[in-house]
């Protein structure tokens, strides 16, 4: 039986409304009207191995969510695509056309001429996806793949600046990572507004008092690694050096970054680091790391997780007093 709850839990089980481990990995959370709407990596055990799948869930204060089903069902892609994956779906609302746009990263091994697979690249196709809908739930219909720009496209994240402009944010592999505006309809990657010339994933950006900041992950797979933020006055850059968001031999407690949460209340804006715990072997119980952020005046830092409190109307937090290391990895 699900109790409702007022407290998330860092690294603990987080129940939805019906009492099962959500299961939003990789994911991005945005806000419609009066709801938010969390989308992520279906990995509920079990599933059909033809098939990759975005669920949806919905909430009102950030802590009890609902889910609202699988928005999107996606068999293979392309068909000289072998051993693939569909990682970080993240949902923009087009308020003009009033549409629910999916990126989402688009992975695996190619058939060369020869009809062979190439064991030697397992992440050769690096492609983003794109998928649309009407409902916020779904059922999403698949568009297409592409490489933005031409860029090579792993992980992805999304950003959406307080004018309401759309940037995808995508790591190259060769070159680094880019922040890319999308068109007007969400549909493409219009214009590279810049690329950082740092060689991580899992970006994420936020827009704090005048100032830009931007988090991302080392390259080293489903270990977890000392997350890196940098400032600066625009998207555009220069960007300052990164530096680590915790202390470094916390390995993020073990997290990986997948977005920054702005929450704008009546009295405060409170700025959310999520998180993704994986568990490579158990990927159904994979975990979420979501805590408030000490942000301001260029400095950025991720606080020892525990248990905490948000009022989404005031934007204020209220966290507990440390009681050892509560932590699971």
């Amino acid at each position: 039986m699900w109790a409702q709850t007022d407290t998330i839990k860092p690294s603990a089980i987080w129940p939805d409304t019906h009492g099962g481990h959500i299961q939003a990995h990789g994911g991005g959370v945005i806000k419609v009207k009066d709801t938010y709407l969390w989308y992520g990596e279906q990995r509920t055990r079990d599933l059909d191995t033809a098939y990759r799948y975005v669920s949806c869930y919905a909430s009102k204060n950030l802590v009890n969510w609902t889910f609202k089903g699988n928005a999107l069902i996606l068999t293979r892609p392309d068909q000289n695509l072998r051993n693939w994956v569909l990682e970080r779906p993240k949902v923009f609302y087009n308020k003009k056309n009033k549409q629910y746009v999916m990126y989402m990263h688009i992975d695996g091994q190619m058939v060369d001429a020869n009809g062979q697979v190439n064991t030697a690249s397992g992440y050769s196709y690096a492609r983003v996806g794109v998928a649309v809908s009407n409902r916020a739930e779904g059922p999403f219909k698949f568009i297409r793949t592409f490489r933005p720009l031409g860029y090579q496209s792993r992980d992805i994240g999304q950003f959406i600046d307080d004018d309401g402009s759309a940037y995808l944010i995508f790591e190259d592999r060769p070159n680094g990572f880019h922040i890319a505006r999308l068109s007007d309809d969400y549909l493409d990657v219009e214009k590279d507004v810049c690329l950082i010339p740092e060689h991580m994933e899992g970006g994420a950006i936020v827009h704090y008092k005048g100032l830009y900041y931007c988090i991302g992950s080392l390259l080293t797979g489903w270990t977890p690694n000392p997350n890196k933020y940098a400032t600066a006055i625009s998207l555009a850059g220069p960007w300052s050096d990164f530096k680590d968001i915790a202390p470094p031999e916390q390995r993020t407690y073990g997290s990986q970054s997948t977005m920054l949460l702005k929450v704008e209340g009546a009295k405060q804006t409170t700025i959310i680091y999520m998180g993704d715990i994986w568990k490579p072997s158990a990927q159904w119980d994979s975990r979420y790391l979501w805590m408030p952020l000490h942000i301001g005046d260029g400095q950025l830092a991720l606080p020892q997780p525990r248990p905490w409190t948000i009022n989404v109307k005031t934007g204020q937090t209220n966290t507990s007093q440390p009681a050892g290391n509560t932590i699971q990895h």
